[in-house]
């Protein structure tokens, strides 16, 4: 009798596109490796809503649950650390809820492992109600507990808050998996393995051409205004937005060279293979998406947000772009004659990305 598939439970933080993409690609791997995903738990909150691309890629059955998230000012620009502190706080007995439903889908699937990508909700799950199921986390930022990642100087109170956040969302794991721009060794001591990033299957099939115009991705609405007014000075530059808002239009034409398209998953990595660069808010998948397309990036972390500061910097290190703390678009085009593409080596650190981490997770089962 042949055995029993390996099957898993993921879980997603909502906040952002690249989590998601990251389950996407490995929910296509666990398959072609004969494995399978029970269900994808991905959390929400009042902020963000969940893609029509997820629902459509995934191939598994979804359960949203509330799940904490930032808080942003007024303008939908910067994260504010206290406000998203206290209504998170205020929010327990709702999160109490959502942990309910994770320990019921544990229960009624009883998987091999839970896959937790970066929500704090399952590392507090795991504190808590210590299952037997192993847990297993994914995301960029597991790397921040490597004795070897190089934190950008001062920021000590940020540097211990996401650290610590990091700690919660990842308590009692088996295996962190750390993904990363380039390639350093594992740290078997502190459970935190490098690997290399998970791209989802389209970008590897994008044909790559060399376009006029410059190609932007926006979390935050709040941005729009930036980009509005930088262009309203350089209306000779065609420039195309992607932007996570509720809006009834797939485009808006802003002037004859200005768009703001709604965010379509399929319609960006398209662009993006044709586009001059990227211009984005320091996300890690995006980035990475960039780097494997040869294309090169300003990163503008979003104010506040610690982490995308990290990542602006690492990025700069592995060759991605540049990083800047507003949207000097005008820079990013003086910079691009000078860009120095790295792509080739990058793409042979990403090709590994299937293996490695099928050869992680098989050591945590059973």
């Amino acid at each position: 009798m042949s055995n029993p598939k390996k099957k898993f439970l993921f879980v997603v933080q909502g906040e952002g596109r690249g989590h998601m993409t990251q389950s996407i690609a490995l929910k296509n791997t666990l398959n072609n490796a004969g494995m399978e995903v029970c269900e994808v738990l991905v959390g929400k909150s009042a902020q963000r809503q969940i893609p029509d691309f997820y629902f459509e890629k995934i191939n598994a059955p979804i359960t949203a649950i509330e799940s904490p998230n930032f808080v942003t000012d007024a303008k939908m620009k910067s994260v504010k650390i206290l406000p998203s502190i206290t209504k998170n706080i205020a929010n327990l007995s709702t999160f109490r809820k959502s942990m309910r439903i994770l320990d019921e889908k544990i229960k009624e699937h009883k998987p091999d492992a839970v896959i937790n990508f970066y929500d704090p909700l399952v590392g507090l799950y795991y504190l808590l109600n210590k299952p037997d199921t192993p847990l297993i986390c994914i995301a960029h930022q597991y790397l921040t507990h490597h004795p070897e990642f190089e934190f950008p100087k001062g920021f000590l109170a940020d540097k211990i808050s996401m650290k610590l956040f990091t700690s919660l969302t990842s308590a009692r794991a088996k295996k962190k998996l750390g993904l990363s721009f380039y390639k350093f060794d594992d740290n078997v001591k502190n459970s935190v393995y490098v690997i290399p990033p998970l791209l989802r299957e389209e970008v590897f099939k994008q044909q790559i051409l060399s376009g006029e115009y410059i190609l932007v991705y926006l979390v935050n609405s709040g941005y729009m205004e930036n980009i509005i007014e930088w262009h309203k000075q350089n209306s000779n530059v065609e420039v195309h937005c992607f932007i996570d808002r509720k809006s009834t239009h797939e485009v808006e034409q802003v002037s004859d060279k200005l768009f703001f398209h709604k965010i379509n998953d399929k319609k960006f990595l398209s662009m993006m293979a044709g586009a001059k660069g990227l211009v984005c808010t320091a996300g890690f998948e995006s980035v990475c998406e960039a780097m494997y397309l040869g294309k090169p990036v300003l990163m503008v972390p979003v104010e506040g947000h610690y982490e995308q500061y990290c990542n602006s910097r690492d990025a700069f290190k592995a060759g991605a772009g540049i990083y800047d703390k507003d949207f000097n678009i005008t820079r990013f085009l003086n910079y691009l004659s000078s860009y120095n593409n790295n792509t080739e080596n990058f793409r042979e650190w990403v090709n590994q990305s299937a293996a490695k981490t099928v050869e992680h997770i098989k050591s945590v089962l059973k």
